[in-house]
């Protein structure tokens, strides 16, 4: 277990869902979008969303593609499900962190977020978005424990493997496997075994 109150909330709630999905052991990949189902997510590709004005399209793969990640949304369809849609211009390691995120969200019991201009800024910026720090910390750290466990990951550390083999190993970001390495208490025994040497 990591050394951290905050790291083991995570880690257990991670685990529950790795042996929810039927993984047997640390170091097997998580496929997010075979879990998506049980969390009654259906991922929709982003082509699908005809109710987009071109302007809003042009912005959401343009200028403003790196503002989102993805999202689901509030209302249910008639069997219970809610669509899911993920960012296309987002690699499939970055769509697998944001869809094991909305799943978390799910499996926590989190309430969703609402998209509403709630206010705008000093600088005049419209905040559209019920944000809750707290939700999104738990939601994003359980999916991140979920799709590279601790114990697995110290191993590959301590084995001097770099994040990006580790990253290519769980199909995730190296961003992610990062956070992951410092957020364990593991980023000294990283750098200590020469894992970012490849990384530069």
């Amino acid at each position: 277990m990591p050394p951290t109150p905050r790291g083991r909330h995570h880690e257990i709630r991670g685990a529950a869902l790795r042996e929810f999905a039927g993984l047997r052991s640390d170091d097997a990949r998580l496929d997010p979008h075979s879990l998506a189902r049980f969390a009654k997510l259906m991922v929709v590709p982003f082509e699908a969303v005809r109710a987009l004005s071109p302007e809003s399209r042009e912005h959401l793969l343009g200028s403003g593609k790196n503002s989102w990640s993805g999202g689901a949304a509030s209302t249910r369809l008639p069997d219970g499900s809610r669509l899911i849609i993920l960012n296309p211009t987002h690699g499939v390691n970055r769509q697998n962190a944001t869809l094991m995120e909305e799943i978390s969200h799910v499996f926590l019991g989190h309430k969703p977020s609402k998209l509403a201009v709630e206010r705008r800024d000093r600088s005049g910026k419209i905040n559209a978005r019920e944000y809750d720090r707290a939700i999104e910390e738990e939601a994003y750290g359980t999916g991140a424990a979920a799709l590279v466990p601790y114990s697995a990951l110290k191993r590959m550390v301590l084995a001097g493997r770099s994040s990006a083999q580790i990253a290519n190993h769980f199909y995730v970001s190296r961003a992610l496997v990062e956070f992951r390495i410092k957020i364990s208490r593991l980023w000294s025994e990283y750098k200590e075994r020469g894992g970012g040497a490849d990384d530069r």
